[in-house]
């Protein structure tokens, strides 16, 4: 493959978040909540291994690392550009790992050398479906520290189909004031890193396995929850909530 300027990767970088902001309500304060979370969670531990899962380029990790400087942050994805735009933004700040969330032995190939403090993501693990979702759960429940904590900020529904409904139309109204729609989408960030000619060798020879099958799931809030504790998690819930976006949390 072939590499890229630091400037270059800034630049798609800064594009991949504008267009992430279509796709989830509020991001930034979610992100924020993530990470007060993590701290909360690690505090008094010199040096927290934390695992943030379907990165991208490492939006969440790069803030988890800035907010913990002395933690160790892998930024784990199935997408090798993506990955590549991180390496070359974010520098050393960060690890990064090549892995397909679900796959067999997914996690063997982070080679983490002591459990982890905690595992994060965002927007990333509803395009699993429920039988995979619940054996990452228990994988990585088994990763986790006792005390240790994942937290997940995503697209759940709540229990109640009508109140699921009034969930959507409070997050697309959010997203209307705050003009999230104006961002460019994600098929037209793909189409335009496509034509540019220094992320063009990153993307040629790259094959199917960029974009992870999405299989999907219909789980409701009560459903997640039910997964984790099946999984080992003994503290599970919702810390935060603005329409059908959650942050969610398990603690080992």
């Amino acid at each position: 493959m072939g590499s890229m300027s630091t400037v270059t990767a800034a630049r798609w970088v800064e594009r991949w978040e504008c267009q992430q902001q279509r796709y989830a309500v509020d991001r930034e304060e979610r992100f924020t909540v993530i990470a007060d979370v993590v701290e909360h969670a690690t505090r008094g531990r010199p040096d927290p291994v934390i695992l943030d899962l379907g990165s991208g380029p490492g939006s969440l990790a790069a803030r988890l690392a800035e907010r913990l400087p002395h933690a160790e942050v892998t930024a784990v994805d199935a997408d090798p550009l993506l990955l590549a735009l991180g390496r070359a933004c974010y520098g050393q700040a960060l690890r990064y790992a090549e892995a397909v969330i679900g796959e067999p032995g997914w996690l063997d190939g982070l080679t983490l050398e002591r459990p982890a403090d905690a595992a994060v993501s965002t927007t990333a693990l509803h395009y699993l479906s429920e039988s995979t979702l619940g054996r990452v759960y228990r994988e990585l429940a088994d990763r986790l520290r006792p005390g240790g904590v994942l937290v997940n900020g995503d697209h759940i529904s709540p229990d109640s189909a009508r109140l699921a409904d009034l969930a959507v139309v409070i997050g697309r109204r959010h997203a209307e004031r705050h003009l999230a729609f104006a961002h460019e989408d994600w098929d037209s960030w793909w189409t335009c890193a496509a034509a540019d000619p220094e992320l063009a060798p990153l993307l040629s020879g790259i094959g199917p396995r960029r974009h992870p099958r999405c299989e999907g799931n219909e789980l409701t809030l009560s459903g997640h929850v039910a997964l984790l504790r099946e999984a080992g998690f003994s503290h599970v819930g919702t810390v935060w909530q603005f329409g059908n976006s959650h942050v969610l949390v398990a603690v080992r």
